[in-house]
């Protein structure tokens, strides 16, 4: 029988983050994990739509255990002082759902300069995770779930020139460099976890064609004359081929509970292309197992997010 949410065992006792959680695969990865006893905490920059999710999961689940992390991914100092009320408050964190991500935007920077796509859905993470290892580690079998996309495809990593200052801004390109980063981060923080013994595995997870905003808010940024178009073609196409966020969303709450997950493995949906389905291992690119470029991956994005770990590399 395929793995569906009803598998998802029980998460009393448990702390779980989830980055973007107050929409799409977010929100259905929250709602998942809140109705199976989990703590959740909603890490998202808007706080109206986090309590709007909380009030309305209230009234469906009363137990459910969640709070409002104000967090902005593309802000560095924001991010470390996320990470400190969020240390402050709980010791321990059971996981990180890394999933809030932007999608094909035009070239907009960061409050540090990055390249958004790269800032939010890479180096954001990097540096959240970083800041709450000590957390992780505390925890019985931590788990940090990073939500890459079958995109990553599309993208190669220039560690010269990661955040497009020199080689013309392509958005999909960039997308992609992205995803390619997330899960090369995976692997290379799956060897450190390794090398230390810990008892922590990272794992990464896609949600194949979902229904979500992400297939609009990005495209439609910085077309001005045709943004209404695109966001049609955006629904109709979702309405047509996609899967709701609800299915999207089972690789990462796979990935997050399910038993015996493999550290560093990739999880996706089993239909054609990896476009929709139920929960099975997933392919990657060549570039995203180069473990050469995954540990030079790593080195950069500690010296541009200031953020080290202390975990050791991987011996030559």
């Amino acid at each position: 029988m395929p793995w569906s949410a009803t598998d998802i065992p029980d998460q009393t006792g448990r702390t779980i983050v989830v980055t973007g959680a107050s929409s799409g695969l977010g929100a259905a990865t929250t709602i998942a994990l809140a109705t199976r006893g989990a703590h959740v905490i909603l890490a998202n920059r808007s706080t109206e739509r986090s309590e709007q999710l909380i009030d309305r999961l209230g009234q469906r689940c009363p137990a459910a255990s969640l709070e409002h992390l104000p967090l902005d991914l593309a802000d560095l100092d924001g991010i470390e002082a996320a990470a400190t009320r969020l240390a402050d408050q709980h010791p321990r964190i059971d996981a990180i759902v890394a999933n809030a991500g932007v999608m094909a935007t035009p070239l907009v920077r960061t409050a540090d300069g990055f390249e958004l796509q790269l800032g939010v859905n890479h180096l954001g993470h990097v540096a959240l995770v970083g800041h709450l290892l000590p957390q992780l580690l505390a925890a019985d079998a931590a788990r940090v779930v990073v939500v890459s996309s079958t995109a990553h495809r599309l993208g190669d990593i220039d560690l010269d020139d990661l955040n497009w200052e020199t080689r013309p801004y392509q958005r999909w390109p960039a997308y992609g460099r992205s995803k390619l980063a997330n899960l090369l981060y995976v692997d290379e923080l799956q060897r450190r976890f390794d090398l230390v013994g810990a008892d922590a595995v990272a794992v990464a997870a896609h949600p194949g064609y979902s229904d979500t905003d992400l297939q609009t808010t990005g495209p439609a940024m910085g077309t001005r004359f045709t943004a209404p178009l695109v966001r049609t073609a955006a629904r109709i196409g979702g309405a047509i081929a996609a899967q709701p966020a609800s299915q999207g969303a089972l690789p990462q709450l796979y990935a997050a509970t399910a038993a015996g997950v493999p550290g560093g493995s990739y999880w996706g949906p089993d239909g054609p292309g990896e476009a929709r389905g139920f929960p099975a291992p997933a392919a990657r690119s060549h570039a995203a197992t180069d473990p050469e470029l995954a540990a030079g991956l790593w080195d950069r994005s500690e010296h541009l997010t200031g953020v080290t770990t202390g975990l050791p590399g991987t011996p030559a």
